[in-house]
């Protein structure tokens, strides 16, 4: 009882060192992920059900669109790295998807939803890898941890409000999509104002290397061999973490009525915001790899579940443990890479990051959608649970082969 206390209490006074930049990053990234998801818990749902598309489109619409965001990244973190101004390219990002929200409620055919998808996650790709190389910069390295966990928790905190609403606005609109996707249009453009007026980029370190063409080899070199290896683990572990689209169809399977459907992205950004600053908050106090090790196998346990339910409360069980994974994986994951990549080139590592964990995406999303349309859904997850298995083994190599990558620097 008194180490609960202790760890709530230490938690809390942590909160309040993060510094203002990095909980105003956190507040644009809630509003832009109410935007995000009043559309996409719904998405799916509407191309399956209303334009009648199958599921292995689905599976390629996602999967493209991710990787689009993820192909991006690698340029624009790097671009972020030689102009030195992150905070410009982040602004661009977030512009470029506000302005693409409104086509959602007009596109009226498939290929208008797919460009709009497209370009939305071009905006995406270009804001990512320069807004987690401005939270590296702007938090102390003792609080690296929480402050990576506590953006990632307002961010899933927009991720859990975005599915509610859309259960709100479907039940009183009589499930009218377009109305629902009107109403996205609003927040997003709140988040690029607060991005503009609330965030400050640190200056440039004085003693900054003199800038190279990005990619080149003397830079790649740089990066170091801890940065490669935790990207191969990751991109490993990527391809095991397929669409949340999947999760949402599996509980559709169940009987699950439409009006209802975004309840499971609900449950899942609820625990995956429960759980991503407690996280963070541990990693900077114990070994990071050891708690990416049971963040792997809650996501072996997640896909078991999913694989193997039959009933809608198995899959509930199921959805809830792929939140908790998601909380003890992704905002650790970037901690690792700002961790064991130098200052000057984060936004170049989060790039590599991004690009390799994008291009795994896409081929899980389109080969769990190919698989789910052969096999069924039992195939499509027990096949994620063996890649996250062979991803398990991959990180427990790296932290034995590199045994210091998991402590947390000491401000």
């Amino acid at each position: 009882m008194g180490l609960r206390v202790t760890f709530l209490s230490s938690t809390l006074s942590g909160l309040r060192q993060i510094p203002t930049g990095i909980w105003a990053l956190g507040c644009v990234s809630l509003l832009m992920d109410v935007s995000s998801e009043l559309i996409h818990a719904l998405l799916p749902v509407y191309l399956v059900s209303v334009l009648g598309v199958s599921m292995v489109t689905v599976g390629i619409i996602e999967g493209v669109a991710e990787a689009t965001a993820s192909i991006v990244k690698i340029f624009s973190g790097a671009l972020s790295d030689w102009l030195g101004r992150r905070k410009l390219l982040a602004v661009i990002g977030y512009g470029l998807a506000a302005v693409t929200k409104p086509v959602f409620p007009l596109a009226a055919t498939v290929g208008w939803l797919t460009a709009a998808r497209f370009v939305d996650r071009i905006g995406k790709g270009i804001r990512g890898a320069p807004r987690d190389a401005l939270v590296a910069d702007i938090a102390p390295a003792h609080l690296r941890g929480a402050s990576f966990g506590l953006r990632q928790s307002l961010d899933t905190v927009g991720a859990f409000l975005g599915p509610f609403l859309a259960i709100a606005l479907m039940w009183l609109t009589a499930n009218n999509f377009q109305a629902v996707f009107w109403v996205a249009v609003l927040p997003a453009f709140l988040a690029l104002g607060l991005l503009v007026f609330a965030v400050h980029e640190p200056p440039p370190a004085s003693d900054r290397p003199k800038r190279r063409l990005p990619f080149s080899k003397a830079e790649l070199k740089r990066l170091g061999a801890p940065f490669w290896l935790v990207v191969a683990v990751a991109t490993v572990f990527s391809l095991a973490r397929f669409s949340e689209a999947f999760l949402i169809l599996r509980a559709q399977g169940t009987g699950l009525p439409v009006v209802l459907i975004p309840m499971v992205l609900m449950l899942m950004n609820l625990v995956y915001a429960l759980s991503a600053y407690p996280a963070g908050v541990l990693s900077d106090r114990y070994d990071r790899v050891t708690l990416l090790l049971i963040g792997f196998g809650l996501l072996i346990a997640a896909d078991l579940v999913l694989g193997l339910a039959d009933g809608l409360t198995g899959v509930a069980f199921g959805v809830a443990l792929w939140g908790l994974h998601l909380g003890l994986t992704q905002g650790l994951l970037a901690t690792l890479i700002a961790d064991s990549a130098p200052p000057d080139l984060r936004g170049t590592a989060f790039g590599i990051f991004h690009f390799a964990g994008g291009l795994a995406v896409l081929t899980a999303s389109v080969l769990a959608g190919a698989l789910w349309d052969v096999s069924g859904p039992r195939a499509t997850f027990l096949a994620g649970a063996g890649l996250t298995a062979a991803a398990l083994v991959g990180l427990g190599y790296v932290g034995w082969r590199i045994p210091g990558l998991g402590t947390s620097p000491k401000g």
